[in-house]
Order: structure tokens, then C-alpha cells, then sequence
């Protein structure tokens, strides 16, 4: 069996090295840099930068702690090359691991010549275009970042979440469009770094896909630490002042504006169509990205697939990988038993954000009874011996349907957890297992937790 993977990102390289693993003969093309968004201009380098963040804002509270004394300067060039030597180690780990499970690494530009063959443009320039042929086809490509369609918007100097990574300096004053996963992990970053930061949401809330009650108090708590967001700001126009500029935009019917050194546009992602010639072969796809189908990420020709930012279907690269599962699962005939619907995301601003599973919003929309338990860090020893009480944790549990109602789940049922507060990233993955398992609330009440934990946020709120 051969298999042509397009994209090396986690969603094609994971896949690529499970395939080659059961002696599946793999070819992995890609344009750029192994490793994908995620790797070099996505996850791994803004976690980098959240970790810079994270010692500046210690250092400023070590007072607080009975540390005095201390003075420290912030070179920023200096968090610029330590993120760089992150990026391209980890890059080399995985260059190392797929040059030793024998995979075939084609640099360049894939597209399709028919529904077995792709053609491959070398990056270098004096290649020559090369052919592949393979049994299946799986479409990685990621997504590239969306703009909004307003005067000012392709000026220079307008940034995207990958550009903001090489900057040679921090901004005295930079505004975020977008209130999204992106746009506030840079927002917190920068605020860290000194820059006075503007975020302009057009929706209601920040973060409009995560619980409201988490994205109400994560607003407040990024508003103490003096980020200004405005939402319900729709955004008409930039323009470029001499030596900054300036953003307007419609806020409850009235015109305001906002100067800025930078601007940064994170506004979400788009699925990377690309030149793949996909309505060449009758490939389904819409402006979301390629159609597929939930359960197996087969495209409507069968023997292609496409799994990751290009589906459209969640722009996570962990949900790239397991996606990429699936397919390959599927593929070979494997049955699994991965359910793509329990979704575990991070927003890693200071303090971090963490959701699974159902939000209560969502529950109501679809008549489903539940009730909502909640716990505080404030309560929490862990956190307060850190200095970092700030942070809720709620769970959404199915309840007993009154009369006349129905529900598809037991009454006790985990349906999701919405946190906010230290370690959130890490702290939800024990409530993921939980939902993913169909997991009581009884029964996660016999969980013994270690004490002092911050993960007893979690039984807390079990117990309120």
C-alpha cells in the first residue's frame, strides 16, 4: 500500500510516521518548513513567548514574595532567538524522525494531476516538477490567516500572527482586531512585554465559541492587567499616519478610533485550498474548506481524504493528529475508538483558559437539562501559596429532565468543563478523559486528588 500525505504539519507528519510504522510506504510533500503552523508560526513559538511572558510578570511580583533587590533588563531581540532556537529544534526532531522510519520527504508545491497522481513543483528553483502516484491520498495543507475586507487592511506593516513572531521590537501601542484564541494570546504576551494593547472584538464576548461565563471573567481579569477590549466593534477601516495608525470603528452605532504603533490582524484562520486543482478532480469543497465525513475524513472521492485546518472542522493541531487517526485507521480497516466530538482547547493568556465538552449556552439551545457547578482558585490552597487565585472552574452536568422533557444522556453525566485560572491547559485534560468516558458526577467525586493540587478545583466544584 502507498499513501501520498500533502502537508507536514501534526496533521500530516503524525499521520506520515504511524503509516510508515505499519509498513505502509509513505510519501510526505511539503511546501515549507516541516512541522507546519503549529511548529513555526502557531503553537510552539507563541508558547514560547507565553513562557518570557511568564517570567517578566514573575519577576515583577517577586516583591510580593519577599524578593527584593532585583534588577533585570528585557532584551527583547534575546526572546526573538530563543524562540528561533525552539522552532528549529524541535523542527530538527522532526526532519531526525522521519528521515529513520524511511519516509519520503518531497519538498514543494503538490497538486492534483488526477485523483491518484499529484504533481510536485520543487521549492528550489531549478527543479523540474516531479509525479507521484499512491493508492490514497491524504490532504493536510493547514490554513493559512484571514483578513477582513476593509480599506487598509493589505497596508505594509499590517501583521498576522506569523509576521508579530520576527518583529524586531516591542510596540509602545499595539491593537489586536480580534478577540479570538489568537488575538489574546497576543494581546496578554505584549501587555507582559510592556505595550500598551487595544483588542477590538466585533462579537459580543471574547471568544465566541467558549463558555460566556469563562469569557466574561477572563475579560475582566485581562481588563486588571490594563488590555482595554472593546467588543461589539466592528472595524471599518486602517489608515497610515506618519509614523502609526489608525483604526476605526462602529461601536453601538457610534464611530470611534484607536492610534497604533502595529496593528495586528487575528481575525481567524482560512483553509488552505491553495493550487491544489481540487475542482479539477470534482473534489467537494466549500468556503469553510473540504468537505468530509465526520466519522471517517473521507472526501466525496473515497480514496481521499483530508484531515486538519483544511476540513474546516476544528483548526486545532490536536485535532489535526487524531483526525489524521482516523483517516488512517479507516484506511486500513482498523476500528478505533476516538471521539472527535470531545475536543479539549487552551487559550494560553495569563491566567490561562481551558474548555471541553458542552457549555451550558449550548445545552439550552438544545433543550438539554443540566445544571452548572462552580469552583473558585481563590479557594484553592495551591493557588494561593502561588500568588494566582484568580480563575474559576465550572462543570456542566446533565440534570433529571422535568416533566415532558427528554435527554440522550444520563442525569449526572459530565457534558463539559470551562476554566479559567493557572494551569488551566493542564487541569482540563483530567476532565476531558472524564466527558470522553461518559463519566458521572459520582463517579468522579470517588476520585482521590492529591492535595495541594490545583486540579482539587475540579472535585471542588464536583462537591458545591
Amino acid at each position: 500500500m502507498k499513501i501520498i500525505i500533502i502537508g507536514a504539519g501534526p496533521g500530516g507528519y503524525e499521520t506520515a510516521l504511524l503509516a510508515a510504522e505499519r509498513g505502509v510506504e509513505v510519501v510526505l510533500v511539503e511546501s515549507g518548513h516541516v512541522g507546519g503552523t503549529c511548529l513555526n508560526e502557531g503553537c510552539i513559538p507563541t508558547k514560547s513567548f507565553c513562557k518570557n511572558a511568564e517570567v517578566l510578570d514573575g519577576l515583577r511580583e517577586a516583591e510580593s514574595f519577599g524578593i527584593t533587590g532585583l534588577d533585570f533588563g528585557f532584551d527583547f531581540s534575546s526572546v526573538v532567538s530563543r524562540k528561533n532556537a525552539v522552532v528549529e529544534q524541535l523542527r530538527g526532531g522532526v526532519e531526525g524522525l522521519l528521515a529513520h522510519k524511511n519516509i519520503t520527504l518531497v519538498r514543494g508545491k503538490a497538486s492534483f494531476k488526477d485523483e491518484h497522481t499529484i504533481t510536485v513543483i520543487p521549492s528550489e528553483v531549478e527543479g523540474s516538477p516531479q509525479e507521484y502516484t499512491a493508492d490514497y491520498v491524504i490532504i493536510a495543507t493547514g490554513s493559512v490567516s484571514a483578513s477582513l475586507p476593509i480599506p487598509g487592511a493589505d497596508l505594509p506593516g499590517i501583521l498576522t500572527s506569523k509576521e508579530i513572531l520576527d518583529i524586531e521590537e516591542v510596540p509602545q501601542r499595539l491593537c489586536v482586531i480580534g478577540g479570538g484564541v489568537i488575538g489574546l494570546e497576543f494581546a496578554s504576551v505584549f501587555r507582559s512585554f510592556g505595550s500598551e494593547v487595544t483588542v477590538l472584538e466585533y462579537c459580543k464576548d471574547i471568544l465566541p465559541r467558549f463558555d460566556t461565563d469563562l469569557a466574561k471573567r477572563l475579560k475582566q481579569s485581562l481588563g486588571k492587567r490594563g488590555i482595554e477590549i472593546n467588543t461589539q466593534a466592528q472595524v471599518t477601516s486602517i489608515e497610515k499616519l506618519d509614523s502609526e495608525y489608525r483604526i476605526t470603528y462602529l461601536r453601538k452605532g457610534k464611530e470611534e478610533t484607536v492610534l497604533a504603533d502595529k496593528v495586528l490582524m487575528a481575525v481567524g484562520r482560512k483553509a488552505n485550498v491553495g493550487s491544489l486543482n481540487l475542482a479539477d478532480i470534482g473534489l467537494e469543497y466549500t468556503g469553510r474548506g473540504i468537505t468530509v465525513d465526520d466519522r471517517t475524513m473521507q472526501t466525496n472521492i473515497p480514496h481521499i481524504y483530508a484531515v486538519g485546518d483544511i476540513n474546516g472542522k476544528m483548526m486545532l493541531a490536536h485535532a489535526a493528529t487524531f483526525q489524521g487517526i482516523v483517516a488512517l485507521d479507516h484506511i486500513m480497516g482498523i476500528e478505533n475508538h476516538i471521539d472527535l466530538s470531545v475536543m479539549p482547547a487552551a487559550v494560553f493568556t495569563s491566567p490561562e483558559a481551558a474548555s471541553v465538552g458542552m457549555t451550558e449556552d449550548e445545552c439550552k439551545e438544545k433543550g438539554i437539562p443540566v445544571k452548572c457547578l462552580k469552583s473558585f482558585f481563590r479557594a484553592n490552597g495551591k493557588a494561593v501559596t502561588m500568588g494566582q487565585t484568580d480563575g474559576f472552574c465550572k462543570l456542566v452536568v446533565a440534570a433529571q429532565p422535568k416533566d415532558g422533557q427528554s435527554s440522550p444522556y444520563m442525569t449526572g453525566q459530565l457534558l463539559g468543563c470551562h476554566l479559567y485560572g493557572p494551569h488551566a491547559s493542564d487541569i482540563v485534560q483530567e476532565a476531558c478523559a472524564l466527558v470522553t468516558r461518559k463519566a458521572t458526577l459520582e463517579e468522579f467525586k470517588d476520585i482521590i486528588h492529591t492535595h495541594p493540587t490545583l486540579a482539587e478545583v475540579l472535585q471542588s466544584a464536583a462537591h458545591s
